[in-house]
């Protein structure tokens, strides 16, 4: 993948931020925006779009798909679709399982 700014440690980004970071333009981000579901930016009271870290890590994946893969707009829709139900089936994340454990060992003390 190009280089890329780091992304910073904090709750929000504004749009100017998230160009730095992405190396994109404000434009390809409000459209990308209307293209994926996983972009999705809250709004401050004056209307900015706020980003969060995670709308960031899906505009670079994004970006990888699109720019370095070629994929089509469509087919990168398509393609973090499966890959995004693929991920709620097998719940591959370990520390949601080690979270659970817990939860579960909190309910049997309870239930005792």
């Amino acid at each position: 993948m190009a280089s890329q700014a780091p992304i910073p440690d904090k709750l929000y980004y504004r749009i100017k931020e998230v160009t730095e970071i992405t190396g994109l333009a404000a434009y390809v981000l409000r459209f990308w925006e209307s293209e994926f579901s996983a972009i999705r930016p809250r709004r401050s009271e004056s209307g900015q779009r706020l980003y969060r870290r995670s709308d960031i890590e899906a505009i670079l994946e994004i970006k990888h798909l699109l720019y370095e893969k070629k994929f089509t707009i469509e087919g990168a829709r398509k393609h973090l679709k499966k890959r995004g139900s693929h991920r709620s089936r097998n719940a591959q994340d370990p520390l949601i399982e080690q979270i659970r454990a817990e939860l579960r060992s909190i309910r049997n003390m309870l239930d005792e």
